[in-house]
């Protein structure tokens, strides 16, 4: 069911929240982050989707992003149903030890929403909002930045491998981003 957080101009830069059905932690496996992040950047390579900030939480994930091909919502279609299907599939292997209770959840996210496949990772809603400033690009990418922190699973937003705070710290960092200008500050 649509609210009213739509990507309004596609060739904008938007904040996105991706949300797990029923908060489900996929994200606290490194697999899980790993194949969203592959998607990720092979949406950057290909496909014109230029990613200016990002943390993957064990739950959600926050993106700002922009489509150079100014179909934002296509690239956002694309991206989500692609790392549904890989990431289902990675669940439904051996490996993963909660394997039935989080495909039971899946399921029956799907049944609810009558949905034609048999899974549903991604809520429908993107919590998409139009960045429209350069103060609130660094209001959001601060947010996006300092979520790991808030969790307490770091002392600084740099400390976090599965975020671009690592790219505007200079630092090593898994994924390479579209750098936007900004003051960069460490949260104390």
């Amino acid at each position: 069911m649509p609210t009213g957080y739509q990507i309004a101009e596609q060739s904008k830069i938007h904040y996105l929240t991706f949300q797990v059905v029923y908060w489900i932690d996929v994200f606290s496996r490194k697999e899980y982050r790993d194949l969203f992040l592959e998607s990720l950047a092979y949406c950057r390579q290909h496909k014109g989707l230029e990613v200016y900030g990002y943390v993957i939480m064990s739950n959600h994930i926050h993106l700002l992003v922009r489509s150079a091909s100014g179909d934002l919502s296509g690239s956002v279609r694309d991206l989500k149903k692609f790392t549904s299907k890989s990431i289902v599939e990675a669940i439904g292997g051996n490996r993963e030890s909660r394997r039935g209770w989080i495909l039971r959840l899946l399921a029956h996210a799907a049944q609810r929403q009558n949905k034609k496949g048999k899974y549903q990772l991604w809520t429908h809603e993107n919590h998409a909002e139009l960045v429209y400033s350069n103060n609130f690009i660094e209001q959001k990418l601060t947010y996006i930045h300092d979520n790991p922190v808030r969790a307490g699973l770091v002392l600084k937003p740099e400390d976090y491998l599965y975020s671009s705070a690592r790219n505007y710290a200079e630092l090593d960092a898994i994924m390479e981003i579209d750098k936007i200008e900004v003051r960069w500050k460490t949260v104390k």
